[in-house]
């Protein structure tokens, strides 16, 4: 488990799968920028159990009480090779705007730039997504630019901002502590 000040990380476990597949299939959980995911329970199911070629892990975010409020995930954004990660992040719409996804995002670059040979860590919103976009700031992220017409959202193309924030930039924990020797 990753400990933050007002949240948690924990890797997501087989029994979390039908919490975590109730948000999926929900277009609350996702939001407005984002279109309804249309997946069987069981291709989730096997999606969540069965690991792919290329590293990707998901963690629950829990709130100090164990409440389970969203999730948080990380995978490489091209290829292994490229070392370059990438993130991605949801939390249920009651629990927004209160500063957990913020906290969130930072415990998950300290966690990647503490245990990955990573140079770089980036993420992609919505254009219209402002509070996605803060988040990403507040964390330390850089806007790069706009990619044009990269997701496909409720009918409709549309541009994404592509965000990241490298190792140097980053420089030292802000959240999780280094292990001492």
């Amino acid at each position: 488990m990753l400990e933050g000040k007002n949240v948690n990380l924990s890797v997501m476990e087989k029994e979390d799968f039908p919490l975590f597949i109730e948000w999926y299939i929900s277009p609350e959980f996702w939001g407005e920028f984002a279109s309804p995911l249309q997946r069987s329970r069981t291709e989730l199911e096997k999606a969540c159990s069965e690991p792919g070629p290329h590293e990707f892990k998901d963690f629950l975010i829990e709130k100090k009480d164990g409440t389970k409020i969203g999730w948080i995930c990380f995978f490489y954004a091209l290829h292994p090779m490229g070392k370059t990660l990438e993130i991605g992040y949801s939390l249920i719409s009651s629990e927004r705007g209160r500063g957990y996804c913020t906290e969130a995002a930072q415990i998950i670059v300290d966690y990647l730039f503490l245990s990955k040979e990573t140079p770089c860590i980036q993420a992609t919103t919505h254009i219209k997504n402002t509070a996605s976009q803060r988040v990403l700031e507040k964390v330390g992220f850089r806007r790069e630019g706009i990619m044009r017409k990269r997701s496909f959202v409720r009918g409709e193309w549309t541009d994404m901002v592509l965000y990241s924030i490298l190792r140097e930039e980053w420089k030292e924990p802000k959240i999780l502590k280094t292990p001492r020797e």
